[in-house]
């Protein structure tokens, strides 16, 4: 009994349905649904293969395109955060840069800006006809970033042990390890913040060989990066202007211990070639006061004065 009842419903079923599929009035209103759907539902295919690459605190979402041939499909990105799910409703925000973009990518680095998850989704547009959401399928969460180290430039000028480093960001803080090549050598690291700009390191001495890591540090997510392979610059043929500096400042000491002994020299000479000091032979010194010269008696003027004309006579016998 149960049977043949089981048997009379199907019986009725496949007449109706049959009924319903020859009808004009299904198959009008069947053809006018995708009418009613193009605006705002899903007519175009969801973007697929939704991932995050995020290198050095740049963080890029990218996704598989939507192809139809001879059209340009735009996309929208949205992304909500750990605050916008847990105190604004979980409203979806559109990206800074990708509201709408036509690549198949979109930079979301200046949308993450705290270290929680953020969901994020994309759809496809064309003209009226709008994809549905394709969402990421695990938040991301910057603290995942992959850190490499810094590009560096390791000079020498003159002396100066010179660094310069790739400009990663103001995140970015970059500690430099350095040190003479050398057995048990001492290893110094400086915290350097400035990018882009050459940094002096040490002085070096002439003939030694120096060498340069490298690795980064970001604050916002506690985290470094490996160090650099080391980069090694020594100073050659530098002895000669050091020789050079040596024999120089020896020879300024020596021109200050000589200069005064010159000039004093000099000074004499000028002295003794001006202004000499005559000495008088003995015979003409006075020994006698000139009160007895004055004081001469006239008998030895008169016997001088004769002596003399007595010794000029031949002379004057001869001519």
């Amino acid at each position: 009994m149960f049977q043949v009842e089981l048997s009379r419903q199907t019986q009725t079923l496949s007449v109706v349905l049959e009924e319903i599929l020859t009808s004009p009035i299904m198959w009008f209103f069947c053809a006018l649904i995708p009418c009613l759907l193009i605006d705002g539902v899903a007519v175009l295919p969801a973007p697929q293969n939704l991932s995050v690459q995020s290198t050095n605190m740049k963080h890029l979402l990218t996704w598989s395109p939507v192809i139809v041939p001879g059209e340009i499909i735009y996309y929208f990105v949205e992304y909500q955060g750990e605050y916008e799910s847990l105190y604004m409703s979980h409203i979806w925000i559109p990206s800074s840069w990708c509201s709408p973009t036509e690549g198949p990518a979109c930079d979301i680095t200046d949308d993450i800006t705290a270290t929680v998850p953020y969901n994020l989704r994309v759809r496809a547009t064309l003209g009226s006809q709008t994809s549905a959401w394709s969402t990421l399928q695990h938040p991301f969460n910057r603290n995942s970033t992959i850190l490499t180290p810094p590009v560096m430039e390791v000079t020498k000028d003159g002396f100066h042990l010179v660094i310069k480093l790739e400009d990663l960001g103001p995140q970015f803080e970059f500690l430099v390890a350095y040190w003479r090549r050398e057995p048990d050598a001492k290893e110094h690291v400086k915290v350097v913040r400035s990018r882009g700009i050459p940094v002096h390191l040490e002085t070096m001495e002439p003939g030694a060989a120096y060498c340069v890591k490298v690795r980064t540090f970001v604050k916002a997510i506690g985290r470094h990066s490996p160090f650099s392979q080391a980069e090694c610059v020594k100073v050659q043929g530098e002895a000669l202007p050091l020789a050079l500096a040596l024999f120089a400042f020896f020879g300024f000491t020596l021109m200050l211990v000589v200069m005064p002994l010159s000039v004093w020299k000099m000074g004499r000479l000028l002295r003794y070639s001006c202004c000499p000091v005559v000495v008088l032979p003995d015979t003409l010194k006075i020994t006698n006061s000139p009160q007895k010269l004055i004081s001469c008696r006239k008998e030895e003027v008169e016997a001088c004065a004769t002596a003399v004309l007595s010794s000029e006579e031949p002379f004057r016998s001869w001519i």
